[in-house]
């Protein structure tokens, strides 16, 4: 393998946060050269580099920053020429960079003899396999999705009219209370919205109609994610929601049977889908090119989880191979635009054998 590097901050970055796993705010530098690992950091972050094993902490003091300072260089300039002179330190003649190197670094690089490409896949794959501390991570975010789940039915088996922003804040309260970051967007929406992708949802719950609770914490020590979703319903079902919860079930499990290492996620998707067209529902593999669905089994089986909520593999129309230890959601889904839908989700880890599922959860309608 070549050389390696990645600029960023540790909270935003995920191909830094699996190679330096503690949280840190500013950005920094970290370099792989011969088999060598090394972070180039402020002395406030020196102590806890320390910590971790196999890693080389250097003080951006060593690389003369004192002296650039002086020089009255801009904070991006300073930032930039400190990346260049470590660079130099190690040898770094040409390395590889993840997608989202700044490309004003990487300007500055290239313009003063060091090659950097953009090795998106390469970074990928390290992240793929979990390490012990993000699946312990992704467990404990799991745990707190349940909870949260648990709050929200709780809220709704109390009887009274509710809206799905009072259900999103028992969410919230469930996730504070278990020490889990809250995301930016929470999915509990009711009736027709239920149809429509990633809408958070707003107004009040009516009976006989579907609620789906989509619900992603993550996890601050690992800085790893879950995903987790169920539909609910507030007295008698309709007999069309009732049938798309039996036929997503199902998928569900048919689902579980596929993955494995070895297999495609487009594979995987394609079962599904093929499963959904048996049934009678149009799907991604049935649509005309270029049409828009918004019906029947309209996204993909599901994603890669870990460091980011959308990841490798996908389990897609393009998904790749699925590997031992990958993380993936699965959700397979239905919906009619301006009835709403039902989609079931689970978190689970791909073993030598199949899967495991990292949350035990019931599925039925009813809260």
């Amino acid at each position: 393998m070549g050389d390696l590097l990645i600029y960023g901050d540790t909270v935003r970055s995920p191909e830094l946060r699996h190679e330096v796993p503690v949280p840190v705010p500013d950005p920094f530098l970290y370099v792989e050269r011969n088999g060598s690992r090394y972070a180039f950091v402020g002395s406030l972050e020196i102590p806890r580099m320390q910590e971790l094993e196999r890693l080389q902490a250097v003080p951006l003091d060593e690389l003369g920053m004192d002296e650039l300072i002086a020089q009255g260089l801009a904070s991006d300039e300073l930032d930039r020429e400190l990346v260049l002179r470590a660079c130099r330190r190690v040898g770094i003649a040409e390395a590889a960079v993840p997608r989202t190197f700044p490309l004003d670094v990487a300007d500055h690089l290239r313009a003063n003899g060091v090659e950097v490409r953009a090795a998106g896949e390469t970074f990928d794959l390290r992240r793929r396999v979990k390490t012990d501390a993000e699946i312990a991570g992704i467990r404990r975010a799991q745990r707190a999705a349940e909870q949260a789940m648990d709050a929200i039915r709780t809220r709704l088996r109390a009887g009274g009219s509710v809206t799905c922003e009072a259900l999103r804040g028992e969410a919230m309260r469930a996730f504070t209370e278990a020490g889990m970051i809250v995301p930016d967007i929470l999915i509990v929406s009711h009736g027709a919205q239920t149809a429509v992708g990633h809408e958070p949802g707003y107004g009040e719950v009516q009976p006989g109609e579907p609620l789906i609770v989509d619900l992603y914490p993550q996890d601050p020590e690992s800085g790893c994610y879950t995903d987790m979703t169920r539909t609910f319903c507030v007295g008698e079902p309709s007999e069309e929601l009732a049938r798309y919860h039996g036929l997503v079930r199902e998928a569900l499990d048919l689902a579980y049977e596929v993955i494995k290492p070895g297999v495609k996620g487009s594979d995987a998707h394609r079962a599904v889908c093929e499963f959904f067209q048996a049934h009678g529902f149009p799907t991604q593999l049935t649509k005309p090119p270029g049409e828009v669905l918004d019906e029947g089994f309209d996204h993909s089986l599901g994603h890669g989880v870990g460091l980011e909520i959308h990841e490798q593999p996908g389990l897609g129309r393009t998904g790749v191979e699925i590997l031992a230890g990958d993380v993936v959601a699965v959700e397979p889904g239905l919906y009619r635009p301006g009835f709403g839908g039902c989609r079931l989700e689970d978190t689970v880890l791909v073993t030598e054998s199949g899967i495991e599922r990292l949350g035990d959860y019931p599925y039925e309608l009813a809260p």
